[in-house]
């Protein structure tokens, strides 16, 4: 029974960006199912979350939890837990690095500090969420390799910085700015919705989308023609996420009405 739900979820996710996540989550399951323990996830993205949901619920046996190591983290490594196992597993083992520089002469983004982080040949399923500020960021990671980071993370770009452990508990919960949109578009297609939600033109909606600057609920697409439907995320690199919140009906003219949330 386990090797045939194993299979039906590997050919569900087979050729898709979710094809290794599901391979991983699904080994880590059988580890589980088999010591009667629990194992714990590498950093895994709103997606990845998603698969692990979809394999908790193909297994009677198998409990779920997620932690970031704040409130509201968008990455999080998965608890998968027998439901016999009545140990304490509150540890899913995340740390935070705070990376500090002279915020008067240089201006430090996501893309810089992953970019650094990356450099020091750290896989990305390592790190967590990173919180930058105008003269620091907080690295959430595997505490495996808090020391190495605070070690080896003396640069980011050609800025000097300083690294030293930081208290998650001192983490603020993610208080995410919303924005509504009503629009009337054209058609459900993928740059239709990423054009009205990110107020951009179709051509360069649809130029985003080509080069890889889009996803789809988390997905990556190069589909401009791809169909949104209502419950969607979109996500743009650099510029937050929209989710359809609702898709009312058409206008006169054949418009689609559509209800837009914006996060930023």
């Amino acid at each position: 029974m386990a090797s045939e739900q194993k299979e039906r979820i590997l050919r569900f996710y087979r050729g898709s960006d979710g094809e290794e996540t599901a391979v991983r989550l699904l080994d880590l399951t059988e580890a589980v199912i088999k010591t009667r323990r629990f194992r714990i996830s590498p950093f895994l993205d709103p997606y990845g979350q998603e698969i692990a949901e979809t394999i908790r619920a193909s297994y009677d046996d198998l409990q779920l939890d997620f932690d970031g190591g704040y409130q509201g983290a968008e990455r999080a490594r998965a608890m998968l837990r027998h439901r016999d196992f009545a140990g304490r597993t509150e540890d899913f083992g995340i740390a935070c690095v705070e990376a500090a520089w002279n915020g008067q002469f240089a201006r430090l983004t996501h893309r810089d500090v992953l970019g650094a982080v990356m450099g020091l040949g750290i896989e990305r399923e390592m790190i967590g969420d990173i919180l930058p500020a105008p003269d620091t960021a907080k690295i959430l990671c595997d505490a495996k390799i808090a020391p190495f980071l605070i070690e080896n993370l003396t640069m980011i770009g050609a800025v000097s910085v300083k690294t030293a452990p930081s208290d998650l508990a001192e983490i603020a919960p993610r208080e995410e700015r919303t924005k509504e949109i009503r629009a009337t578009v054209a058609s459900l297609r993928l740059d239709s919705i990423v054009a009205a939600g990110f107020g951009i033109s179709r051509s360069r909606a649809a130029d985003d989308i080509a080069a890889d600057k889009v996803k789809h609920n988390w997905q990556s697409t190069a589909s401009a023609s791809k169909t949104v439907k209502e419950g969607d995320v979109l996500s743009m690199r650099g510029r937050g996420r929209v989710e359809v919140t609702e898709v009312r009906g058409q206008t006169k003219k054949g418009r689609t009405v559509v209800v837009l949330h914006r996060f930023f």
